[in-house]
């Protein structure tokens, strides 16, 4: 592991919410925006979005419909929405002061187990086996000699990540070596074309060193096609509603996909969701929430 501390130190991209001036609400929108969201599609809008709300304070008295339209087409908006709830929190019952409690991260809305340990190494540099796709890849390539990691065993693979920590001095180094395994998995220890020659604990990988056979143990289960799902509609009518200063006919956005019966299912979760609303017409237009 110290030779992971010494290459993430030598190695690690230059990302605005690694700047010591990102602080705790910097780290936990970006843990938040990097939920299924690769790195180059959040930096824009990460960095619009500090700019905009540089606190939860600022964040908690916007208007939902202007953090739907600052979400742009990150995917996933209900990310949006529970971003603000949390910064609403974090001001009512925290001082406007991200927490770095467990229990207080977890109770605030988006907040999993995965970001509030994050949040808590990478804002507090509190010492915490941070374990996601790519740090799985590496400790199962490293230590077992698969090529994938398999399903997910969240108990199992904080335990492996946190021995491998452990190896380590003190918090600090605990700490860049979260981040060193997870920069490892996604620069160098890739799923395709793994870049065998950067990696600086090359000469340990049992993957490597058993001439990598391939993958032979039960798979993740892969994410659904985005192309023709529900994802997709409710995309179209985002992007529709969130251009949009008025409200919109029902029967204008009905012509945006062809396939009726996914229109509806797609608007219908919309509405549950909290994300859009009826505008003064209740049953013919719709609107961004909050508008």
């Amino acid at each position: 592991m110290n030779r992971v501390v010494a290459w993430f130190e030598d190695n690690k991209r230059d990302l605005p919410w690694r700047a010591p001036e990102a602080g705790p609400w910097g780290v936990l929108v970006s843990e938040v925006m990097l939920q299924q969201t690769p790195v180059a599609r959040v930096l824009r809008v990460y960095e619009y979005w500090m700019a905009r709300w540089p606190s939860p304070a600022h964040l908690a008295e916007e208007s939902l419909a202007e953090v739907l339209r600052a979400w742009d087409r990150m995917g996933y908006p209900r990310r949006a929405k529970r971003l603000q709830e949390a910064a609403h929190v974090i001001v009512t019952e925290h001082g406007g002061v991200v927490p770095s409690q467990l229990e207080a991260l977890l109770a605030l809305p988006g907040v999993g187990d995965y970001t509030a340990r994050a949040i808590r190494c990478f804002a507090f540099g509190i010492a915490e086996a941070v374990v996601d796709t790519n740090v799985r890849r590496v400790v199962a390539r490293v230590q077992a000699g698969q090529g994938e990691a398999g399903p997910p065993r969240t108990v199992a693979d904080r335990a492996n990540v946190s021995a491998l920590l452990e190896t380590l001095d003190d918090t600090a180094s605990q700490c860049v070596g979260a981040a060193g395994l997870m920069e490892l998995g996604a620069i160098v220890c890739k799923a395709r074309a793994p870049e065998c020659s950067s990696c600086p604990i090359a000469d340990l990988c049992q993957w490597r060193i058993s001439g990598y056979p391939p993958y032979e143990g039960a798979t993740a289960a892969k994410q659904a096609r985005f192309e023709g799902s529900d994802r997709q509609v409710r995309g179209i009518i985002l992007r529709e509603l969130r251009s949009s200063d008025t409200p919109v006919p029902l029967s204008f956005l009905r012509t945006l996909w062809s396939e009726q019966e996914q229109f509806e299912r797609a608007l219908s979760s919309l509405l549950e969701d909290g994300l859009i609303e009826t505008g003064p017409d209740k049953s013919a237009e719709y609107r961004i929430s909050g508008s």
